[in-house]
């Protein structure tokens, strides 16, 4: 009977990396193609540098942009809350019947509470002053302003 040799549980003799050598052609092939693979370096160069110019350019534009926005945003924001606060002041000078001009408060609260204050103020205050007389004239005119003039004149102004 023959034997077979017994491979299980040994390792094979690992291949030792043999050391590469290159002749002075191998090396002169080798350059030779990397340079003609970077043979337009420059050029290439040349342009990613342009394409970051413009992509930076861009990037401001869009900056700009974006920031246009956001500013018309908020003066749209500030228009849509004075407009609000308007309104908010109108309303309550409908029902308390004193000037919108005069309230100032930001809210409706705010502003009812400042409509009575104003009100309360008012009724406090006398309208016009009284007449003893009742209005009424007391000198009655006899002569027309002309006839009364040419007497005055004809007086010597006295």
């Amino acid at each position: 009977m023959a034997t077979v040799p017994e491979t299980q549980g040994t390792t094979p003799n690992p291949v030792e990396p043999q050391e590469k050598t290159f002749t002075q052609e191998d090396v002169n092939r080798i350059v030779a193609e990397r340079v003609k693979r970077y043979a337009n370096y420059d050029e290439l160069k040349q342009k990613a540098e342009r394409f970051d110019q413009i992509e930076e350019e861009s990037k401001s534009e869009l900056q700009k942009a974006v920031e246009k926005a956001n500013g018309l945003q908020s003066e749209l924001d500030a228009l849509k809350e004075s407009n609000k606060l308007r309104d908010l002041r109108d309303e309550v000078s409908k029902e308390k019947g004193v000037p919108a001009n005069l309230l100032t408060g930001s809210t409706k609260e705010e502003c009812e509470a400042q409509a009575e204050e104003i009100i309360n103020f008012a009724a406090q205050r006398p309208g016009y002053p009284a007449v003893p007389d009742g209005g009424e004239p007391t000198v009655t005119i006899k002569k027309a302003t002309r006839d009364q003039f040419a007497e005055w004149l004809n007086n010597g102004g006295k």
